[in-house]
């Protein structure tokens, strides 16, 4: 599959934060060319402020792997990481960072862009215009 194909599945999973009254923002890691964890934003919820998407589906892919590193995986996400999940991916050495839309406000490119791992490589705006869409209208609706 292409990182068009797996950031779909990303933005499926943002759809299912949505359906939950969620900010939108979903994640998929994918280990060999497969789809081995899936999250979705929680905060709500969970009433918990680090319930993020990435959150979710790095402690999934390392439930999943047995172990806390994910040096074989790329993260697809449908939003640039903040400062927390950056530290996080960087904590897991994940190798590949894909995401669809930046964040301005509150991106780790912005604020700590030598938080993920030295040799992780960031590709960004995969399906930007579909993931800044979803945002967009979410927080149009909300106003």
């Amino acid at each position: 599959m292409t990182d068009e194909q797996y950031m779909k599945q990303a933005l499926l999973e943002a759809q299912r934060a949505l359906s939950e009254g969620e900010v939108p923002i979903g994640a998929v890691i994918v280990c060999r060319g497969q789809i081995i964890a899936r999250g979705h934003n929680l905060t709500e919820r969970l009433h918990d402020v680090t319930a993020h998407a990435e959150m979710q589906a790095i402690t999934a892919a390392t439930e999943r792997l047995g172990g806390k590193y994910l040096t074989d995986c790329t993260l697809y996400v449908t939003v640039e990481p903040c400062i927390m999940c950056a530290g996080a991916l960087g904590w897991s050495q994940i190798p590949r960072v894909v995401y669809g839309a930046g964040d301005e406000k509150r991106g780790f490119r912005r604020f700590a862009p030598k938080a993920l791992h030295p040799r992780c490589e960031v590709v960004a705006g995969v399906l930007e215009e579909e993931c800044a869409a979803l945002m967009k209208s979410f927080f149009q609706k909300k106003r």
